[in-house]
């Protein structure tokens, strides 16, 4: 059965599409809207080598929290981001879907799926959302997720300049910086090569797969 989303779809964007600039690129016609958060999942880069978000079962959470507690030293310093993603929300048309379904490899590299997210709205004046307060509301939006190759990598090259721009921008609408150093840091070296940089755009343009999933 084809997957079906209610237009103006809400996009939730974890990887490069946190760069603001890159979602212009791929779909002029979206539009930020602020900043949400997804419980239960864990963000990584997978065996591609690009952003990927692993469900955790409540069962592990559980575990996790059993031998936190039998620890008399403090836990490690980060870890109420451990099992929650945070991400940047866009109001996407039809066209802008059918586009970054595209550069998504839907099906083959993500499927997509509506989940249920924290979110705080930005009132468009280009600031912060504060994310330490409550929710604007509880939304559900369109996540692209690869449920299959789950497993932990690195980033390709022309991906961490891509990512660092994403980061950037993240920070600046008020996604958590000690979220980022303590998940996203994990993975993505803040260093960028000047000499991927042209790469990086292009790809933000119009993606190739180098991992050859599609």
């Amino acid at each position: 059965m084809e997957f079906k989303t209610p237009h103006p779809t809400l996009y939730f964007g974890y990887g490069s599409n946190l760069w603001l600039e890159q979602m212009k690129m791929r779909c002029p016609t979206s539009t930020y809207l602020g900043v949400a958060r997804l419980h239960g999942y864990r963000w990584i880069i997978n065996t591609r080598g690009y952003a990927n978000i692993v469900e955790i079962l409540h069962k592990e959470i559980e575990i996790e929290n059993e031998n936190e507690n039998n620890i008399s030293s403090s836990p490690a310093p980060n870890n109420k981001y451990r099992n929650v993603v945070f991400g940047l929300v866009y109001a996407l048309t039809d066209t802008d879907e059918r586009v970054l379904d595209r550069n998504e490899g839907v099906p083959y590299a993500y499927t997509k799926e509506i989940l249920t997210c924290d979110f705080w709205s930005s009132k468009g004046d280009g600031k912060a959302v504060d994310v330490s307060g409550d929710p604007t509301r509880r939304e559900k939006i369109l996540v692209y997720i690869d449920r299959v190759r789950t497993g932990k990598s690195m980033p390709r090259e022309e991906y961490v300049y891509r990512m660092n721009r994403g980061i950037r921008d993240a920070v600046e609408r008020g996604v958590p910086r000690e979220y980022v150093d303590g998940v996203v840091r994990v993975f993505v070296p803040e260093e960028e090569g000047a000499e991927v940089e042209e790469v990086a755009r292009e790809q933000a343009r119009r993606f190739v797969d180098e991992s050859g999933i599609f």
